[in-house]
């Protein structure tokens, strides 16, 4: 299995913000979720995988291709869905397949249509009448008809209703079926990547905060409910963060059954994505 994206040492700075010495690997085969606050970076990393933002460090390396010098072989084989559906109101999708063709040397009009029809998309329908779902849709096909080793989705699921989405996420998890894809996902609705993701990347004001298996984060990681005389009788390098209420604190652990077998006598519990979010960006550490 190879890696279909490789970041090394990535910086970039805007001066009130920077993006610092960012390292991610997405390997073949897999879905590498990339989760943080509106600002965090998600964005402007994604840019530079596409090299639209000149970085001031680092190295990218996307299909095996440098994404600087090698930038056109590397972007034909990458599908690239935003949050907001670009082709213009007054467009069908038979008119997007038409002004794509040319873009790609592996596109195929007939699979185009055929994800179409699949998702029951109108061809000759005008795209100023389609709902948000329908535009999506519209786009993923768009993205996926040129037949890419590698999409890049920026927000892609967000606003849509529980149907569509699932609809989408199955796609995702048939397109990775073949080891030589990938898809890098950034996301916000974290229960998302929790269904399909293989690997988490949590950017924090710039910079990586957790990376690493889905599965080995969710299963290690808790969330400890306690009292604030409990809580300070607990071990600082023993918690993560923490967060105090009106009702009582709360402590993220990133070792749950270690943890439980040092304080018995509190209860430890499984924690998600959007708990360890909130934790990291309100919480603070003890």
């Amino acid at each position: 299995m190879t890696n279909c994206i490789e970041i090394k040492g990535l910086s970039k700075s805007y001066g009130d913000f920077a993006l610092k010495n960012i390292d991610l690997t997405l390997p073949g085969g897999s879905i590498l979720g990339l989760i943080g606050e509106n600002g965090a970076g998600k964005t402007t990393t994604i840019k530079c995988i596409l090299n639209l933002i000149r970085r001031d460090a680092g190295e990218i390396t996307v299909l095996g291709y440098d994404n600087i010098r090698e930038e056109k072989l590397a972007k034909q084989d990458i599908g690239l869905v935003l949050d907001e559906c670009f082709f213009h109101d007054t467009l069908r999708p038979l008119d997007v397949g038409r002004v794509l063709a040319p873009a790609y040397k592996d596109w195929d009009g007939e699979l185009f249509r055929s994800y179409l029809k699949k998702f029951g998309l109108p061809e000759k329908k005008l795209i100023k009448e389609f709902s948000r779902g329908m535009k999506m849709k519209l786009s993923l096909s768009a993205a996926l008809a040129h037949r890419p080793k590698l999409l890049i989705l920026d927000e892609a699921t967000a606003g849509l209703d529980p149907v569509v989405r699932d609809e989408i996420l199955d796609e995702f998890l048939g397109f990775i079926s073949d080891e030589d894809h990938a898809i890098l996902m950034s996301s916000h609705i974290t229960s998302d990547l929790e269904k399909v993701a293989d690997y988490i990347a949590y950017i924090h004001q710039g910079e990586v905060v957790l990376s690493d298996a889905k599965d080995a984060i969710l299963d290690s990681y808790g969330r400890v409910g306690c009292t604030a005389a409990q809580l300070e009788a607990i071990d600082p390098r023993d918690i993560l963060h923490t967060r105090r209420g009106a009702f009582g604190c709360e402590a993220l652990v990133a070792d749950r059954s270690a943890f439980a077998r040092k304080y018995p006598m509190l209860l430890v519990e499984r924690t998600t994505l959007e708990d360890i979010m909130l934790f990291v960006a309100k919480g603070e550490t003890k």
